[in-house]
């Protein structure tokens, strides 16, 4: 077996990690500070609870973006990231139901969201090799 087949245990990148975790923190971060906002967006959506899981989820978010970047409890914290995704995305950015107007912004927000739920995983696949 050459060193290219050799599974690498190391923690990934650290500037990738920063970035990744950074990035997603600001947007818990920006979803804590205008809650009142992000509620009613929900709830315009259709969100049940919406008082209850745009702060949860959010929280999710923000401690699984904080474990990524400090490498620790890594599986939780990419699973965290992952869950986030997977029930925020099809709810919030349901393009294929919104009007006209609408629907490029969350097209794009959708797109978005499916790339980082991507990275999520990535890490959640190499955290489970360390």
């Amino acid at each position: 077996m050459s060193d290219s087949d050799s599974l690498d245990e190391s923690p990934p990148s650290l500037l990738g990690r920063l970035l990744f975790g950074s990035g997603l923190a600001a947007l818990a971060l920006r979803n804590l500070t205008n809650l009142d906002g992000r509620i009613a967006y929900a709830e315009a959506k259709g969100v049940p609870l919406a008082d209850k899981l745009v702060p949860a989820s959010s929280g999710l978010l923000l401690g699984g973006s904080l474990g990524v970047g400090l490498w620790k409890l890594p599986k939780l914290s990419t699973a965290s990231i992952a869950t986030f995704f997977i029930g925020v995305t099809p709810v919030m950015h349901d393009f294929w139901a919104v009007d006209e107007e609408s629907y490029d912004q969350e097209l794009t927000s959708f797109l978005q969201n499916l790339v980082l739920l991507g990275a999520a995983i990535a890490f959640f696949k190499r955290a489970r090799q360390n």
